[in-house]
């Protein structure tokens, strides 16, 4: 579990880092979050996704040896994991961590791999959240890549939010807008994720994911046809946030 390094309760430390970073760029969050020991041990957590290469060269120039969590479902497009592959090759990453759910807990509650049709919060609980949370173990914060602009939901996003009292999520590119990561990806010539230029601004697994329309919201193909707008890793201020096992226990 995150250790206890710190004065002061999280949700204290996320306000008065929020109000020193206030106006400061993605960059300068993400060098706080890398080196600053005030934050204690942080991940970057990124999915391979449409825009994740933003964050994972910002963190191959400044800390390359930051750990990279990366959860593979076993439900992603190919395209993602050949994604995957071509970043790890290209960018100078050190440690980056391929998490899976346990076999067994597959082979019980989704032995056909047909959860994700009649119970999505569940499917996602199984092959992502569990293991996310098993792989933060340990970890005082980690890197995010939310951004206001991707729905009404994460309007309000800060660059640093409080995660259930225990864990501090930062989120550098918070205030960034889609101009800004496109001028990022060009002046840095960096490769895009193959499903973008087919109608894919957000990429998640293959059965939950289509393409998306003009003018429609830029996460609008991720679970399509429900009220379903998140995973469930990045729900905040007590919605489907749990503390490591010890830390319940």
């Amino acid at each position: 579990m995150p250790r206890d390094l710190h004065p002061g309760t999280v949700a204290d430390r996320v306000a008065a880092l929020n109000a020193r970073y206030k106006h400061h760029s993605a960059t300068d969050v993400m060098e706080l979050a890398l080196r600053d020991h005030d934050l204690g041990r942080v991940a970057l957590v990124s999915s391979f996704g449409a825009e994740s290469v933003v964050l994972l060269h910002m963190v191959s120039v400044i800390a390359p040896e930051t750990p990279v969590i990366f959860v593979d479902t076993r439900m992603l497009f190919a395209e993602t994991l050949d994604y995957q592959r071509a970043l790890a090759d290209s960018l100078t990453l050190c440690d980056i961590r391929t998490i899976r759910a346990h076999p067994s807990r597959v082979g019980a509650e989704d032995p056909d791999g047909t959860l994700h049709q009649f119970n999505t919060d569940a499917c996602c609980d199984l092959r992502k959240i569990e293991p996310l949370e098993r792989a933060l173990r340990g970890f005082d914060g980690w890197i995010t890549g939310r951004k206001r602009f991707q729905n009404s939901d994460r309007g309000s996003i800060d660059f640093f939010e409080n995660e259930g009292d225990f864990r501090i999520k930062v989120n550098p590119l918070a205030h960034w807008g889609r101009e800004d990561l496109e001028e990022y990806i060009v002046e840095n010539r960096l490769p895009r994720h193959p499903l973008v230029s087919r109608g894919y601004p957000s990429i998640g697994c293959a059965p939950c994911t289509s393409p998306v329309r003009p003018g429609e919201d830029p996460r609008a193909g991720r679970w399509r046809g429900s009220a379903k707008t998140e995973c469930g890793i990045h729900f905040v201020d007590g919605k489907a946030v749990r503390a490591p096992k010890e830390t319940a226990a």
